[in-house]
């Protein structure tokens, strides 16, 4: 007899690939979406275009939460607590060059921030 503690929970990333999923699907334009993950457990994101521009509006979101931490509403989310930033793209992908210019443009090039 299973137990009910054995269903698999959601996990922060699934919720982060949802997300990503529901703004491409309302992009049309968009060739990504911009993911900024902070250290609070909060996430930014957008979706960009061919040239590196917004292709939607910013989203702030907490997995499972009904609203961002106290830090990120005071905050907005505040540069120095990036623990990681990326592109998630959209497939068929862009070639390479055209990648690395997007996501300089996009993301900067902040090596620290990408390791």
């Amino acid at each position: 007899m299973k137990s009910s503690l054995s269903k698999t929970e959601r996990t922060p990333e699934q919720g982060e690939h949802a997300m990503i999923a529901g703004i491409l699907e309302g992009s049309p334009d968009a060739v990504g979406v911009a993911v900024v993950r902070l250290d609070c457990g909060c996430r930014k994101m957008a979706a960009v275009n061919i040239t590196g521009e917004p292709a939607s509006k910013i989203i702030m979101y907490r997995d499972q939460s009904e609203s961002i931490c106290s830090r990120c509403q005071k905050d907005n989310g505040d540069y120095m607590r990036v623990l990681e930033q990326f592109i998630s793209w959209k497939k068929p992908e862009p070639d390479e060059k055209t990648k690395k210019i997007i996501t300089a443009k996009v993301l900067g090039t902040a090596e620290e921030l990408t390791n």
